[in-house]
């Protein structure tokens, strides 16, 4: 997780240096335990000042198990981090056990839908239901809703119809590497 966190950071610095890339962000994924470790918000202040990564340019990314195991230590933390610059998403929404009365409590930007209920869209009426509800959820706390998996016109379409303006899956693009993503985006740009 740290090398994961500190190789993100680097990408972070060298992606500031091109017009192209500097408004870019990064998002980690935290596990639970790396998240536990007493020292977690130090690691993250460690990585972000040897580094000289722009902290507002790091997204962490917490699963819904995650942030409901300690839900006081869980707030306090991610507040402290906050304070830093650093922004969150709640990964996999929708597939926990989410209590949204603290979800209203957690200092989140963002809400990944799962791509369990993007891959059902046109035809999972149950999953066409979760989708929008989530969509509508976010935006009427006041965070950005994204969602996964996204690899047909018809699950993008639905997606935008309700709101959802963020995406992420191989409709859009194979998964890059950091030399890749640059030619990809000079092609675009």
């Amino acid at each position: 997780g740290l090398w994961a966190l500190e190789t993100a950071c680097r990408q972070l610095v060298h992606w500031q240096q091109d017009a192209r890339t500097r408004h870019l962000q990064i998002a980690v994924n935290v596990s639970p335990r790396q998240f536990r470790q007493a020292d977690f918000v130090d690691q993250i202040r460690r990585a972000l000042l040897t580094t000289g990564a722009d902290p507002s340019r790091l997204k962490l990314e917490l699963t819904e198990s995650l942030v409901l195991e300690n839900v006081e230590e869980t707030i306090a933390k991610m507040q402290t981090l906050q304070s830093l610059g650093i922004s969150f998403a709640m990964d996999d929404f929708g597939t926990g056990y989410s209590s949204l009365s603290y979800l209203a409590q957690l200092p989140l930007q963002q809400l990944k839908i799962d791509r369990s209920f993007v891959h059902n869209l046109s035809g999972q009426r149950n999953d066409e239901t979760i989708t929008r509800t989530i969509i509508t959820m976010g935006q009427g706390l006041g965070m950005e809703v994204i969602a996964e998996g996204v690899e047909t016109e018809a699950q993008l379409a639905f997606l935008r119809t309700y709101g959802c303006g963020l995406y992420q899956g191989h409709y859009f693009s194979e998964p890059l590497t950091p030399d890749n993503l640059q030619s990809w985006l000079a092609a675009r740009l």
